[in-house]
């Protein structure tokens, strides 16, 4: 790989790394708090310790993605990583509504919208770079997850 090349692989991993740590980032600055020990949760919820090591995997192999789908370049690409930084805002924004301002009913609205972009992000990274794609797939199990436990924590404590 010629050094302009290796220049800008670097620059472009660290602008996504970059954007996808701000985003961890501004997530982590809203601890669930006293207010999320009160509520009601499900059986199923996990303890708050597991959070942390799956957000940090998931960030991980997030940013490995998009920057995998902008080293190749192409049709498509461009719509892919745009995508790729709305579902940053909309998982950032995730945190300040549920932890926050303690708006479930928001919350569980903007993860909706954050997994309908997370899926089509992922095929559009799919059909980029496949391994792009298989990245995704754990973010997206993740937040189904998370989706279905905003939606029982916002039933329970409504």
């Amino acid at each position: 790989m010629p050094a302009a090349s290796t220049q800008h692989a670097l620059i472009a991993a660290l602008v996504i790394g970059g954007l996808t740590m701000a985003a961890a980032w501004f997530g982590a600055s809203f601890p669930p708090g006293e207010w999320h020990a009160a509520l009601v949760k499900p059986s199923w919820n996990p303890p708050n310790w597991v959070f942390g090591p799956v957000w940090t995997l998931l960030y991980l192999g997030m940013a490995v993605a998009a920057w995998m789908v902008w080293k190749a370049g192409g049709q498509g690409t461009h719509v892919a990583l745009t995508l790729y930084v709305i579902q940053l805002v909309l998982n950032a924004a995730w945190s300040w509504l549920f932890f926050g301002q303690h708006r479930m009913d928001l919350a569980l609205l903007d993860i909706i919208v954050l997994l309908v972009v997370i899926v089509v992000t992922c095929v559009l990274f799919w059909r980029i770079r496949p391994m792009a794609g298989i990245l995704f797939v754990p973010y997206i199990l993740w937040v189904t997850f998370a989706t279905a436990l905003n939606a029982a924590l916002w039933r329970l404590n409504a």
